[in-house]
């Protein structure tokens, strides 16, 4: 008799990434009331906009099936060897760093550390990033990385224009020497601010007086390297602000920008060790003078100290974030670009100052090397002095010449047509030098290599010679071997807590899977090596993924239409306003500048209104925390005639499912307003509802959160728009697409290489999985709810007592019973291994928390016991069992130090370090206790201090 053999099915994904089984599943539905998912989530999503998700999705492949279906995709990609620059180079990424970072769960799953005492490890690796770039670039002040080196200067510039002096300006200049794709956000990031952006010649650059800032580029697009002291003290007589844009690697043997006194300097991280990655994620630098350090965009990390004296790292004043300034802002932008940042400052850890000189050397010497032998052959480069990079007058063979270089795999870059440029990098080689002039040879006897390199002088220009040293610290001359550099990886991450040691619940953020098959593709070199500006049919394996990625996106959203380029969320905030405002002055409603926010939005969105030219009006929440109805139409229609746009969050930023979502948008549309739909809650609605389908004109889409790219730390984020059909006109462009206007970053698809992780997601999953993974998260959400009301307060639920994916617990009753706050039970929940919910927002005095489709019951239940076990220590304050200073919760975290020390608590030191058995088993032990915030933003320290602070400490 045969035996019949049950196949089952291919793809197990699905249950992979969702955390409960069946069994808990039934459980969790039982105690919420339900007998169903279906059941539960009719009872959760509003009747108004139930069936407007239909999921046309093809059924979920097996993660095998899905990774070779990407892997042809790939393989349509030709990854030539690109001598374009303009701002991308080939690089090394070591080995070492590739695996224990950039690799490894334990740093790509963190979060932002807003949370210092468990995010010691990330500070850390950002600290010798500042420390980096201040002593490379001669500035005093450096922040924590921003998106890329076009936003950065375009930071630059509205930095400048509130700092300068010349107040009456409202032009900028920007040398025409600048990358071109610098120029073009800058373009885009000025007009709805009313600024004018005048591209010129330095050189020829006669009335100072007319400018409040300009942006020089060190050494230019071109490859030359100008001295720009005359120029930059006679902008300083004007009254205006000087920002340089500055090759990192350059300014190892070049004066750097503080030196001949620069404002600002910024650029890019690339080189240091990140790949090209079709543009992106690459992590850009922006460093200034002290003097304006509460001015800076971006992150600061900054030294303080614990509660026991202890140096410890901290996010420093955040008061100049806009979570508290909202539209006064310093900048919109939410994400660094931390993974990034950490990879590049590991680079330098890893090769030292001498190993950077010597990479920067021998670029150089190359590059002088194929300038002499491109004399010989009668091609003169047009500079004097360069680095790195060289323009040559090609004249009438310029297209011959591009055509015969595509033909042996190589691409130089296109200046026009009888000009172009070579960029040489890390990964070239004497017989790539050799090949070059073979090309250029046309007929002629090559040069010889090895007479050339005995003979060629360097091209630097000898006045500005780098001779200040850098990187002194210990930390960059100590890791050179990878057995060092390994442990002091390892050192670093076991200071943290990340998604791989437990579940980080926190509201808004969405810190799911990042499954490892999703992972996996990012780091094949047919997605990493190629330049974003490579010509189009080398990059087919690209235009594949994108086209594919947008129409999945379409599906999962209910929009018509997607652009990939905004390379974090609140680039696409802004790249959804400016679709908006584009639209509306392309029907002639030029006045229609008022933007309608609810009162309990993120700061990026009234931040993001103000960076777009629009004014602000805040609406009011009624007291279950949904939009005021009354109090918006009231505002819409005494606004009618400008009203441009309504910026709301949904489900909302409460956690809740507004039942009046049609009507918002009805009310804003009749009042000729488009409706922003912010997508940071998309985990709640894919496959239950779109936001194109009832209502939303234009939402961007956190791929960081509901679409598994990880955090990283604090980034990479990716955030594309979805529109409907109206707007897709005012989509951002590029010079690389279509559109060749309204840039909002430098490469045409933004953070390209880290797509792939999108693809993967949506395409395993299916839009079976997708629909079952929001009825998880949702049901997760209410199950810790419903554990945790008896002991916490939730704050806002939705008329049938439920919430959405998040849920909001109200502490703020018992600080006045027992004195307790908010930070006492964050700090707390780090004794019990676990990161805190979002903290205080959206309501003061608050825990918010989002647990996920991807955790399990198991894990639910830990996290939920935690908590109550931490009631149950309140309680004991409010009795007087335990003192209300002297307690677990005061005192929390509690570091392994303290307890071996001399104990002076009136509690147990059981109760402080294993207040529950479970951790005997697995106990994280913070590196360090409580931070004291005020003493880090009073003592300022923003790079690595001396190592004698350590040792006196």
């Amino acid at each position: 008799m045969t035996r019949s053999i049950p196949l089952g099915t291919a793809n197990e994904f699905i249950g992979r990434h969702i955390g409960p089984r069946e069994a808990d599943i039934a459980r969790m539905l039982e105690r919420l009331g339900f007998d169903s998912l279906d059941a539960l989530s009719d009872s959760v999503i509003p009747a108004s906009i139930k069936g407007t998700s239909v999921l046309d999705l093809p059924a979920g492949l097996g993660e095998a099936e899905a990774l070779d279906t990407l892997k042809a995709i790939a393989a349509r990609n030709q990854p030539f060897t690109s001598y374009i620059g303009q701002g991308y180079y080939g690089c090394h990424t070591p080995s070492p760093i590739l695996r224990n970072l950039l690799e490894n769960p334990a740093w790509y799953t963190a979060y932002t550390p807003y949370q210092p005492e468990i995010s010691q490890g990330r500070l850390e690796a950002l600290l010798n990033f500042q420390t980096l770039i201040s002593d490379l670039t001669g500035l005093p002040v450096a922040n924590a990385s921003l998106l890329d080196e076009a936003t950065a200067a375009a930071e630059a510039m509205t930095f400048c224009k509130r700092l300068a002096k010349n107040k009456a300006s409202n032009a900028f200049f920007a040398s025409r020497h600048c990358h071109a794709q610098t120029l073009a956000v800058l373009r885009t990031r000025a007009e709805p601010l009313g600024i004018e952006v005048v591209v010129g010649d330095e050189s020829a650059l006669d009335d100072a007086s007319r400018y409040f800032g300009a942006l020089l580029q060190y050494p230019a697009t071109d490859g030359d390297i100008q001295d720009h002291r005359a120029l930059i003290a006679r902008l300083h007589e004007a009254g205006a602000l000087v920002a340089v844009a500055a090759d990192l690697l350059a300014l190892t043997l070049l004066t750097p920008p503080g030196e001949f006194d620069a404002d600002v300097a910024l650029g890019t991280a690339q080189r240091f060790g990140v790949p090209l990655g079709f543009g992106g994620p690459h992590a850009a630098y922006f460093a200034t003078r002290d003097a304006y350090k509460r001015d800076m965009p971006g992150r600061l990390v900054g030294l303080s100290i614990d509660r026991h004296g202890k140096p410890a790292l901290r996010l420093a004043m955040q008061t100049r974030e806009q979570h508290i300034r909202r539209e006064k802002a310093t900048s919109n932008i939410c994400t660094a670009q931390v993974l990034l940042a950490n990879i590049a400052s590991m680079f330098a850890v890893y090769h030292g100052p001498a190993g950077l000189v010597r990479i920067a050397e021998r670029i150089h010497r190359l590059t002088a090397i194929l300038a002499a032998g491109l004399a010989q052959l009668g091609l003169k480069a047009e500079q004097a002095h360069f680095f790195d990079t060289l323009t040559l007058a090609t004249g009438a063979r310029t297209a011959t010449l591009h055509e015969r270089a595509r033909a042996q795999r190589i691409n130089l870059r296109e200046i026009d047509g009888e000009r172009l440029g070579i960029s040489l990098d890390e990964t070239t080689t004497p017989a790539q030098v050799e090949a070059l002039w073979a090309l250029f040879a046309d007929g002629q006897a090559a040069p010889a290599f090895d007479a050339l390199a005995a003979s060629a002088e360097s091209r630097l220009p000898a006045a500005l010679s780098r001779e200040s040293a850098f990187l002194t610290h210990p930390v960059f001359n100590r890791y050179h071997s990878e057995t060092e550099l390994m442990r002091y990886l390892r050192k670093l991450a076991d200071k943290d807590l990340a998604l791989d040691r437990s579940m980080i619940p926190l509201g808004s953020c969405t810190m799911k899977l990042n499954a490892a098959s999703e992972m996996i593709p990012i780091t094949w070199r047919e997605f990493g090596a190629l330049h974003p500006f490579v010509p189009a049919e080398q990059s087919q394996g690209y235009a594949q993924l994108t086209e594919e990625l947008e129409a999945l996106l379409c599906a999962c959203t209910g929009y018509d239409a997607v652009s990939l380029q905004p390379n974090a969320g609140s680039q696409g905030e802004y790249a959804g306003l400016l679709a908006i405002r584009a639209y509306h002055h392309s029907r002639g409603d030029t006045q229609r500048d008022i933007c309608l926010i609810p009162a309990s939005a993120h700061g990026t969105n009234p931040a993001t209104a103000s960076m777009a030219g629009m004014r602000v009006v805040v609406t009011a929440c009624d007291s279950r925390g949904n939009v005021d109805i009354d109090d918006l139409r009231a505002k819409a229609e005494e606004h009618k005639e400008r009203l441009a746009a309504l910026m709301i969050t949904y489900p909302s930023t409460h956690g809740v499912f507004e039942e009046g979502i049609r009507e918002i948008c009805a009310i804003v549309h009749d009042n000729g307003g488009q409706v922003y739909i912010d997508g940071a809650n998309m985990n709640a609605m894919v496959g239950l509802c779109a936001p194109g389908k009832f209502g939303g004109d234009v939402s961007h889409l956190n791929l960081h959160k509901t679409f598994c790219i990880p955090h990283g730390g604090g980034g990479p984020g990716v955030g594309p728009i979805g529109v409907k059909a109206h707007l897709a006109p005012f989509l951002p462009g590029h010079a690389g697409l279509e559109r060749k206007d309204g840039a909002v970053c430098a490469a045409p698809y933004g953070s390209a290489s880290i797509l792939p992780i999108t693809w993967m997601y949506i395409r395993m999953m299916g839009g079976e999985g997708l629909k079952r993974a929001s009825q998880l998260a949702i049901l997760n959400a209410n199950y810790i709810a419903r554990r945790l009301e008896e002991h916490y307060p939730i704050l806002y639920t939705g008329g049938n007592g439920l919430v959405a994916h998040e849920c909001i617990l109200d502490l703020r009753p018992l600080k006045d019973s027992s004195g307790i706050t908010v930070d006492d039970v964050a700090k707390r929940l780090i004794d019990f291994g676990f990161h805190a919910p979002t903290m205080s927002f959206p309501v003061a005095g608050t825990l918010m928390i989002e647990p996920t489709e991807s955790e399990s019951r198991e894990e639910l239940d830990r996290f939920v016991d935690a908590m109550i076990r931490i009631r149950e220590e309140i309680r004991a304050v409010e009795s007087g069992e335990l003192d209300k200073q002297d307690n677990p919760l005061k005192n929390a975290p509690h570091t392994a130090a303290e307890l071996v020390g001399e104990w002076r608590h009136g509690y147990g030191r059981e109760q402080a370090v294993y207040p529950t058995a479970s951790l005997l088993e697995a106990k994280y032990w913070p590196p360090v206790g409580r931070v004291d915030n005020v003493y880090g933003d009073r003592n300022l320290v923003c790079a690595c201090p001396p190592i004698e602070a350590y040792q006196d400490a």
